[in-house]
């Protein structure tokens, strides 16, 4: 009984920074934030109790949906459009090309320097009216602009910019096609199946756990996004709010106009909504979610 103690003591101590960790860092502040999303609060004097108050003028407040509408578009195109590259670059490599060690390198290092402020400085210059996109498009003929300061295009330059940081969801993707039998492969072609055929019915349906991974993983990043519209936008959402992304307008709320009543209900906003449709995901991932076993 002694041991068993010991044990346990012992096993609580190793987890104590763990715990630490979770009630100061997460579960603290998750709490503090919800009692503040009730009141309003400008950092500099006591919160005050408003009730529903911040939620119901966050609804009817115009920039809020001008953000939502802005990050909805660019996970219903920008998600997709990573998950579909990320594929079609893991098939490629997964052909067996000699020193796919160091094309999964190259490949990868988009996703680790993709959201840092130096690459979107990078980007803002690119896609800026002497950048790297209208010489080459003054090679073809075309008169350019500066992408990033047109409203109608600024937010394209941060889709292609998540696109191209699809080294994670491409390794994964690639691990998961290693993992297929190659057997189903050799039986489908002895019955004649060609190779969309083999696409369509094997490699799709094998992937699918790996798609709902990345698709998950993906969606929560997606909403999140903050860094390059804040250094594209110089932290305004600009041009004409086609940058305003929620977690920017958020932290204006919260840092700029020290509403942090507000931004503490625009939070429980988002994590509401990533709730909802990571368990929407799950609970449809049953009906098109294959695994080995036959289960679904």
């Amino acid at each position: 009984m002694r041991h068993i103690r010991k044990n346990t003591i012992t096993a609580y101590l190793f987890l104590l920074p763990w715990f630490i960790g979770f009630f100061g860092l997460v579960l603290g502040p998750m709490v503090s934030s919800l009692y503040l999303s009730f009141t309003e609060y400008d950092l500099l004097t006591a919160p005050e109790w408003v009730g529903l108050q911040n939620f119901i003028e966050m609804f009817q407040d115009s920039n809020f949906w001008q953000s939502v509408r802005v990050t909805l578009g660019f996970v219903l195109i920008g998600v997709p459009g990573q998950l579909f590259f990320a594929l079609f670059i893991a098939l490629l490599l997964n052909k067996g090309l000699k020193g796919i060690g160091l094309y999964r390198t190259v490949y990868y290092i988009p996703s680790l320097l993709g959201g840092s402020v130096a690459i979107a400085l990078l980007w803002k210059n690119i896609f800026g009216f002497e950048g790297i996109v209208n010489d080459f498009l003054a090679i073809l003929g075309i008169e350019g602009r500066s992408w990033v300061s047109h409203p109608d295009y600024a937010l394209y330059t941060l889709i292609i910019l998540a696109v191209w940081q699809f080294g994670a969801s491409m390794v994964i993707f690639l691990a998961g096609l290693k993992q297929i039998p190659g057997e189903l492969y050799d039986a489908s072609a002895v019955d004649g199946a060609g190779k969309f055929s083999q696409f369509k019915s094997i490699t799709i349906p094998m992937l699918t756990p790996v798609i709902l991974f990345n698709l998950v993983i993906e969606l929560i990043k997606a909403l999140q996004v903050f860094t390059p519209a804040y250094i594209v936008s110089e932290g305004t959402g600009g041009p004409s709010g086609s940058t305003l992304f929620y977690t920017l307008l958020l932290y204006q709320k919260g840092f700029s106009y020290f509403e942090m009543g507000y931004a503490s209900a625009m939070a429980w906003i988002l994590v509401l909504v990533l709730a909802t449709l990571t368990a929407l995901i799950f609970f449809s991932s049953k009906y098109w979610v294959h695994y080995e076993n036959g289960g679904s």
